[in-house]
């Protein structure tokens, strides 16, 4: 009888360790659908935090996809980069107009603010390392991530 006891709690156990971890698989699976099919951030001209159209055309696929998934849960925050030239408190307040100026684009386009929030991480978090015009690019950007 113990036995028998012992076996049904450790299947109740491992079942409980199932159902937690099917949730968060299928929270990474919006992630990746986002990241990879509509695209999570976009990009800066040097010094800038004004959207190019090539970023109002990644922002208005954001838009879209988060509009089609209203559920409460998903709540985002906007990134802001920038490359690593200039000083980290320039970098922070730059950052942070690029985070705003995506924020205010999605806004703009219908997204309800209580949704998203944002941040600046300066130069602090770059995508790539180097010194080249093709690293600087990469850095100069704003990341949509889903909570």
């Amino acid at each position: 009888m113990l036995k028998k006891l012992a076996f049904a709690f450790c299947a109740l156990l491992a079942l409980s360790g199932c159902s937690t971890n099917s949730k968060k698989s299928g929270s990474m699976d919006a992630e990746t659908e986002f990241r990879t099919q509509v695209g999570d951030r976009v990009h800066f001209e040097f010094n800038s935090d004004r959207i190019t159209e090539e970023a109002r055309e990644t922002l208005d696929r954001q838009v879209e996809w988060l509009n089609s998934n209203k559920r409460e849960t998903i709540q985002f925050v906007v990134e802001g980069h920038c490359d690593e030239r200039g000083t980290r408190e320039y970098n922070l307040a730059l950052g942070e107009r690029r985070a705003n100026s995506v924020r205010s684009y999605m806004v703009s386009k219908g997204i309800d603010p209580t949704r998203l929030e944002v941040i600046s991480y300066g130069k602090e978090r770059p995508a790539a390392i180097g010194d080249t015009e093709e690293v600087y690019k990469l850095n100069r950007r704003g990341v949509t991530v889903l909570k």
